[in-house]
């Protein structure tokens, strides 16, 4: 399950991190396992500790999801209007729940995203404006008296390489996921809120390359994912990306004993904390405190002079400014950490 967008990766930097380095598995791929549309059953909109759990792995394993869109494929062309498909809070279908055996509160997932590929015969993503949803409108959270936006759906052609906006315009395929998350302890979120455990961040670093850390509230972590996007700008500000099916295969580690508070991003040049909360300055001091916190802990620095030299040469990264929670990236080169 190869690409011409992986194939332009160098992974060798996988050694040094620090899912390898801390990891149970300490680089070891295990066994590959398969979750397709027929033994997921039913898809979730909640991300919790109340379903049943779909399999469980060990750490080093390898899982292929066949995750579907945002819109569980119920928008199937451009003359359907959102508003009368679509059933509120019922976006954003989750694969999982996956348990990570030896996983327990206070542990860390390691969660390498290996590969995104599109999914079907004639793979097409979609992109659409919903009414009362997005940056630049009037929603249930942001109320004004403007009228809703236009329901207008757009399907795109796509494949390994390209996204094929228009006639005017190609993108290139860099595909991330949404919704990436492990359960929280007691309650149970809806599939489009972003918090402490995760969620739909639509952060597009969260991608092939890649390894995201997510914080384990409960014993087998439950691990859930979903919302696949093939390309995103920061910000994904109508609030819907190039939403499409994917074959999206992850490896598994787990970090015993690394209490996080927040979803961390590590890639080859740089690592990012990351936090989510209305208003949107609120998501960047909860990263940016988190990466303060992240390079006293983990690299020796003191607290006042990370909080000073991240004046200086921090990195503040969009994912959503859409969604009931707004996320904000925190990062810094890994140049500056030696």
């Amino acid at each position: 399950m190869t690409t011409p967008y992986n194939l332009t990766r160098n992974d060798s930097w996988l050694e040094r991190s620090i899912m390898t380095t801390r990891g149970v598995a300490r680089g070891k791929i295990g066994a590959t396992h398969e979750l397709t549309e027929k033994r997921q059953g039913k898809y979730h909109y909640t991300i919790g500790p109340y379903s049943d759990p779909v399999m469980t792995v060990k750490p080093g394993d390898r899982v292929v999801f066949w995750t579907q869109d945002c819109f569980e494929g119920r928008i199937r062309t451009e003359a359907d209007k959102p508003s009368d498909i679509l059933e509120m809070p019922y976006i954003n279908p989750q694969c999982g729940p996956v348990m990570i055996e030896g996983a327990e509160k206070g542990d860390a997932v390691a969660v390498y995203i290996e590969t995104m590929l599109p999914r079907g015969d004639n793979p097409r993503g979609t992109c659409c404006l919903i009414q009362e949803f997005g940056a630049l409108t009037g929603t249930t959270y942001t109320a004004t008296l403007n009228e809703p936006l236009p329901e207008i759906v757009k399907k795109i052609n796509l494949d390994e390489e390209k996204v094929y906006w228009s006639d005017r315009v190609t993108l290139p395929y860099k595909p991330h996921v949404g919704t990436i998350s492990c359960s929280p302890e007691i309650d149970s979120i809806n599939a489009l809120t972003p918090d402490q455990h995760g969620g739909n961040m639509d952060m597009p670093d969260i991608c092939p390359g890649n390894i995201t850390y997510l914080p384990v509230k409960l014993p087998g972590a439950r691990f859930f994912i979903g919302d696949c996007h093939a390309c995103q700008g920061e910000g994904e500000v109508c609030g819907v990306a190039v939403e499409y099916p994917s074959i999206t295969t992850v490896r598994f580690d787990l970090i015993k004993g690394w209490d996080i508070a927040w979803p961390r991003l590590e890639a080859e040049d740089f690592i990012m904390a990351i936090g989510s909360a209305r208003p949107l300055e609120d998501a960047t001091r909860i990263a940016y405190r988190e990466l303060v916190y992240w390079m006293e802990r983990d690299y020796g620095f003191d607290r006042w002079d990370a909080y000073m030299m991240l004046s200086q040469c921090g990195k503040a990264k969009l994912g959503n400014f859409v969604d009931p929670k707004y996320t904000v990236g925190a990062a810094v080169d890994k140049r500056y950490l030696a």
